[in-house]
Formats: C-alpha cells, sequence, structure tokens
C-alpha cells in the first residue's frame, strides 16, 4: 500500500508555470512506474507523463517539449515541471504508482487552471 498526496496546482495565465509535487507515503525506490493523469471536464482521463526506476520517461505528445517528470526516490516524491502552459492543460492532475496503463494507487487530485 502506498498514500499519493498531490500539491502544487492553482491558478496561472498562458505561457506560466507551475511544479506538481506528489508525496508518498512510502520509499518509492522499488514502485517501477509513477506519473500523473489528468481529467479535463467532460473528458476521459488521460496519462501526461511516466517515470520508471531507472528515471526512463515517456510523455503524451501533446505536452512534450513543455513538461518534464522527475522523481527524488530520497524525498519519496515525484514531481511534474510543466512550462508554457495553455488553456487546454486545464485539468484536474492525479499522481499513480503502479503499472502505467493500469494503476494500482491514486492521489486525489490537484486542480491545475490556466487562464488565457
Amino acid at each position: 500500500q502506498v498514500q499519493l498526496v498531490e500539491s502544487g496546482g492553482g491558478l496561472v495565465q498562458a505561457g506560466g508555470s507551475l511544479r506538481l509535487s506528489c508525496a508518498a507515503s512510502r520509499s518509492i525506490f522499488s514502485i517501477n512506474a509513477m506519473g500523473w493523469y489528468r481529467q479535463a471536464p467532460g473528458k476521459q482521463r488521460e496519462l501526461v507523463a511516466a517515470i520508471g526506476t531507472g528515471s526512463s520517461t515517456n510523455y503524451a505528445d501533446s505536452v512534450k517539449g513543455r513538461f518534464t517528470i522527475s522523481r527524488d526516490n530520497a524525498k519519496n516524491t515525484v514531481y511534474l515541471q510543466m512550462n508554457s502552459l495553455r488553456p487546454e492543460d486545464t485539468a484536474v492532475y492525479y499522481c499513480y504508482a503502479g503499472p502505467t496503463y493500469s494503476p494500482r494507487f491514486w492521489g486525489r487530485g490537484t486542480q491545475v487552471t490556466v487562464s488565457s
């Protein structure tokens, strides 16, 4: 079991930046896959970024070159640096742990709103 708590969301203007954090309740050293999904109103939840234990990364095409995912095993935390934000990035962002396409654990989410 692992509890995940997201933070860092908020309201930002288009072109701005935010950094999301996902703090885990225990060591993430052995958790192979962690990352972020997002869900906008009326849309399905979609994968944004994933990171493995070897720090391999995977990004949605829509965020490549703008978002960067990283993990700090010593702090049991995963980060999502979001730059050049767009209104279409507005969503609730969820941290996950476990297999990327069938996560076992989820955080409660943090709202990101980008104004035009």
